[in-house]
């Protein structure tokens, strides 16, 4: 069932004001698909109109070329991956303004966080958090972004972990701690809100709305009128990426 018909379009509770952009991000198996089909719903009930979309979309022939490498069919180079995954995001820049323009709120299960964090993650030298994010430069920038924190031993037990490419518990340890990086790279840190995606279901999803609530509000209030882009960091932004800000612990 598509978003339009899980969602029909309804008179909005306020009209004149633009919908929201907000992502949800996380390890594997940390139960984003759930908690966007949640959040959806709770939005939905609340008057919002409501969009959902997700990342990589693999139904584009970019998004088929994804596909294969993340099924381990195909490989390719580290760079040339990391562009297509952010061309494919780019493929929906106008659709994500227009829709949100329009009133309706968009709920992403992944955006460029996981883009530039994953590529990162390879402990490629020449291919880190900086580099990896160039190319988003421009794009939407969310309202709010979600991170679902899970233990990667936590993930592991959880149903289908290791289908794809990227979910070996090594990998996926890499991948929360840039996460965590981002977290207080002063560039990023205003947008991301971490939520533990240990707790029930229900609970998790109660957490989200109370943390999401806030800027909902400051939109349909019209005090966020406009939908922001992604820019490029400042230098002093970039010296927050050392490892220095976790004391260096990869754990």
């Amino acid at each position: 069932m598509s978003a339009s018909e899980e969602y029909p379009w309804k008179g909005p509770a306020t009209t004149g004001t633009r919908g929201a952009f907000i992502v949800v991000e996380g390890l594997d198996r940390a139960g984003k698909t759930t908690q966007v089909k949640k959040l959806c719903e709770t939005l939905y009930a609340s008057g919002r109109n409501v969009k959902t979309l997700r990342f990589p979309d693999r139904t584009s022939p970019i998004g088929k070329m994804i596909d294969s490498y993340l099924q381990s069919k195909t490989e390719m180079d580290d760079h040339a991956i990391h562009l297509l995954f952010s061309a494919n995001r780019w493929e929906k820049a106008k659709h994500i303004r227009g829709t949100i323009a329009q009133g309706y709120t968009i709920v992403c299960d992944r955006y460029y966080y996981s883009g530039m964090v994953y590529s990162a993650a390879k402990n490629n030298p020449a291919l880190d958090l900086q580099w990896a994010r160039q190319c988003d430069v421009g794009l939407p920038r969310p309202d709010k972004v979600i991170f679902l924190d899970l233990e990667p031993e936590q993930a592991e037990k959880r149903g289908g972990f290791g289908d794809e490419k990227y979910e070996k518990k090594e990998m996926q340890k890499e991948v929360r701690w840039e996460f965590m990086r981002l977290r207080f790279t002063p560039g990023e840190s205003s947008d991301m809100i971490v939520v533990n995606a240990g707790p029930a279901i229900e609970e998790v999803a109660e957490k989200i709305w109370q943390d999401i609530h806030p800027t909902l509000t400051m939109i349909q209030e019209g005090m966020l009128n406009e939908l922001g882009t992604v820019k490029a960091w400042r230098d002093d932004d970039v010296e927050w990426l050392g490892a220095k800000v976790l004391g260096g612990a990869r754990s």
